[in-house]
Formats: structure tokens, C-alpha cells, sequence
């Protein structure tokens, strides 16, 4: 065998094995395992941006359906 190829095998050969499980742990999940706690913490952040965007689907519905802007709906502005 040349020299290269031995070197390119030793290197396949020195690499653990990744297991599904291994690949399942470098994924990114919608879960988290954090716990709940106050203040400026990644559960907070996570928990927020999901209100942000039950609001924001909220108001584009409303005004979907009431076809005018949701600030004249709710009576901020007026026409």
C-alpha cells in the first residue's frame, strides 16, 4: 500500500463510532429540560417568544377577519 492510504485509514480508524444516540444528542429540540425559574433565563425566553407569537397570529386573525386594522378594532385610532 502507498503511504497515503495508510494514513487516510489510520485516521478513519482512530474516529469513534457515532451512535444514533450520539446524532440524536447534537440535534436541536423545541423541548427543554430547563427548569422554570425568574429573571433573564433561557426557559423565559423561550416561553415569551411563544406568547409573541400566539399575540402576533391573534391580531393578524382579527384583523383577517374583521377587515379593518386591529388598532381601529380595539379603538386606539380612529377613522
Amino acid at each position: 500500500m502507498n503511504s497515503n492510504t495508510e494514513t487516510t485509514q489510520d485516521i478513519q480508524s482512530n474516529e469513534p463510532e457515532q451512535t444514533d444516540s450520539d446524532i440524536k444528542n447534537l440535534s436541536t429540540s423545541a423541548t427543554t429540560n430547563d427548569i422554570p425559574e425568574f429573571g433573564w433565563s433561557g426557559y423565559a425566553e423561550r416561553i415569551n417568544g411563544r406568547f409573541a407569537m400566539i399575540g402576533l397570529i391573534a391580531v393578524l386573525l382579527v384583523e383577517t377577519l374583521s377587515k379593518i386594522s386591529f388598532l381601529e378594532w380595539a379603538g386606539i385610532i380612529s377613522k
